[in-house]
């Protein structure tokens, strides 16, 4: 049977992002994107993930599996915990886009950076890297940063602002540790149009990461999510 990928998302802006990348990375994959623009916007009003935005996340698995899903990523960090719950609860795999995010850069050093431009990113992915170091046995310093202004300039339609935050927060925070995480998928662009070596520690971003892991599920390269088959 072929495999056939949901890929979750609550911005349209990631779309054509992973449709690129599944198209380098899961060759004979079918895939189809689901978008909810609701889930992120609730989650910034109430300044965190409501028990509703959590069931209404649930019931999009839900429907992808419906649909002919074998596996979902969700493309969201801020609804990250949410994807945790359905992980257990559907026959099959349901992705986190931050999870090989946080393994590989724990597996750099003690002290990671965590970089954001919402609180509701910065939180979950935060708790996100602890849990995966605890997992894995090791102790790390988290140090975060939070950049101010840079979505509401995004929300503007003013890139060169919110590209201007991010690029000089990185280059401080990548100063003070092993390795830098980004919490948003939309972060991961402002790292590729920066010079090469202009950056003191490895800087992780999601979307590729997200994709290869999803490939090596899908593919029988990693033993299957929470022991569910493919």
């Amino acid at each position: 049977m072929r495999q056939k990928l949901a890929i979750i998302h609550t911005s349209p802006t990631l779309t054509p992002l992973f449709a690129q990348l599944c198209a380098q990375w899961l060759p004979g994959v079918a895939i189809f994107h689901m978008v909810d623009e609701s889930l992120i916007r609730d989650t910034i009003e109430s300044g965190s993930l409501r028990k509703l935005t959590m069931r209404r996340l649930i019931a999009l698995v839900d429907s992808a599996a419906s649909a002919g899903a074998t596996a979902v990523l969700v493309t969201c960090s801020s609804i990250g915990p949410a994807v945790t719950i359905a992980q257990s609860l559907f026959d099959i795999p349901v992705l986190r886009v931050d999870e090989a995010m946080a393994e590989e850069a724990i597996e750099r050093g003690s002290r990671i950076g965590v970089l954001a431009t919402l609180r509701t990113t910065l939180e979950p992915t935060i708790a996100l890297v602890r849990d995966k170091a605890v997992a894995a046995g090791k102790q790390v310093t988290i140090v975060d940063h939070l950049c101010e202004g840079a979505f509401e300039a995004v929300l503007s339609g003013d890139t060169a602002t919110h590209d201007a935050i991010v690029s000089a927060a990185l280059r401080d925070l990548a100063s003070q540790v092993d390795a830098v995480v980004l919490a948003q998928a939309s972060m991961a662009r402002v790292v590729a149009s920066m010079p090469p070596g202009s950056l003191a520690a490895p800087v992780f971003s999601s979307p590729e990461l997200a994709v290869q892991r999803t490939r090596d599920i899908l593919f029988g390269l990693l033993p299957p999510l929470n022991g569910v088959p493919v």
